[in-house]
């Protein structure tokens, strides 16, 4: 595997970088000190040499008259040049030893000044990395508001801030528009079906044309349930709520009775482990969020299945709600696709394919939590924690039209 300088960080590049001219730097000037001092002592050494010479001669001279002819014999000493040849040497090895101990000393206090001057400076862009990396369709509102110098690390994170603005904008109209449009076609498809149901249910609809109008009814009442899903939808992402005290038992015996009928007619058994789970939300979100778990499951099942549901606190502070139920296998990998809106998983063709983004639309909006599990007989295991303390919504989000 080939390396290159680019495969390393930013933090690491800028350090040996700034390293490198720190010790090209103190190298140059170090050795530019010792050949200055190489040089001076050069040129300046045939004048301390003959000063030194004409002194010794003076020396020499009066020793040789006072000293007796038959006194011992004196040792020759070195000679000027040699001796400082020999000064020259000491001094120049000396000089070289403490540059190169200065040059190593330099040298690391370059690669650790480097370093952490890199790590201060790139500091502020790791804040933006990680408030960007927290940000998502769910907290839009959040914002880096980074302080400090006017620097590049501001500008990204301005710039990022008003990103995050055009985005929550055209998310919110978005969510609007759905709400809207979700008002206004309900008008319409409650004229449609009184219009239907009235005369049959007075009997004026000829038989050959009875079969046409109940699926016309039942198209009708298919897309109220549509529009229903889509303004829960639009709600719960709005993250605007109504919050009061709510108890999932409660909220689940409601949606149990509901779908009782249903259950009935495709044989599925209901069973409860209902026990009081208090929390504090917006009762139609939380309604609508213990609904669709139960009529999914009751309604995505085998004849003769089963459906096991549980609410209770949690024991850290919050309560749950778990959905359990029966039916055909689903592969661990499409778990993630079934809260996409309008998706289906494998083999299911009732419903809008909107029940489970609208449990998940809810859950995040009231900061709780959803696990989702495949059972090995088959069917899902589908479990909402929400905290006990109350959920509130921002303020300034948009409405559900």
């Amino acid at each position: 595997m080939r390396w290159s300088f680019g495969q390393l960080t930013i933090r690491t590049r800028l350090a040996l970088l700034n390293a490198t001219v720190f010790v090209v730097g103190c190298a140059a000037l170090l050795a530019l000190v010792w050949v200055s001092a190489r040089e001076i002592i050069g040129r300046h050494g045939p004048t301390v040499m003959s000063v030194a010479a004409r002194s010794a001669d003076s020396a020499q001279a009066e020793s040789a008259v006072t000293d007796a002819p038959t006194g011992p014999a004196v040792t020759a000493r070195p000679s000027s040049a040699a001796r400082f040849a020999i000064f020259e040497q000491d001094v120049l090895e000396e000089l070289l030893a403490r540059c190169l101990l200065l040059f190593v000393v330099i040298a690391c206090l370059s690669v650790v000044a480097s370093w952490w001057v890199a790590k201060r400076g790139l500091s502020r862009i790791g804040l933006v990395t990680a408030a960007a990396r927290d940000i998502g369709d769910r907290n839009l509102h959040a914002r880096l508001a980074l302080e400090g110098p006017a620097d590049e690390a501001k500008e990204l994170a301005d710039t990022f801030d008003a990103m995050l603005d055009r985005l929550e904008r055209s998310f919110a109209e978005q969510r609007r528009f759905t709400g809207h449009a979700s008002h206004e076609l309900r008008t319409p498809l409650t004229v449609q079906r009184t219009a239907l149901e009235i005369p049959l249910s007075q009997g004026r609809i000829p038989d050959d044309l009875l079969p046409n109008v109940r699926r016309a009814l039942n198209a009708n009442h298919r897309s109220e349930r549509l529009i229903a899903a889509l303004l829960a939808l639009a709600k719960g992402e709005s993250g605007v709520l109504l919050p009061a005290a709510v108890d999932l038992a409660e909220e689940a015996r409601t949606a149990i009775a509901e779908v009782l009928d249903e259950a009935r007619e495709t044989e599925v058994t209901v069973d409860t482990r209902l026990r009081p789970a208090p929390v504090w939300g917006d009762p139609s979100l939380l309604g609508q969020l213990v609904g669709n778990l139960v009529t999914n499951a009751v309604r995505h099942n085998e004849r003769d299945g089963s459906v096991h549901i549980a609410t209770g606190p949690t024991g850290v502070g919050g309560a749950f709600v778990e959905v359990t139920n029966t039916g055909a296998r689903v592969d661990a990998a499409e778990l993630p696709t079934l809260y996409e809106p309008f998706r289906r998983g494998s083999g299911r063709r009732k419903g809008a394919g909107l029940g489970l983004s609208v449990v998940r639309a809810v859950t995040t909006t009231h900061h709780g939590t959803l696990t989702t599990g495949a059972n090995p007989a088959g069917g899902l295991t589908v479990r909402v924690e929400l905290p006990v303390e109350r959920a509130r919504g921002r303020e300034h989000g948009a409405g559900e039209g």
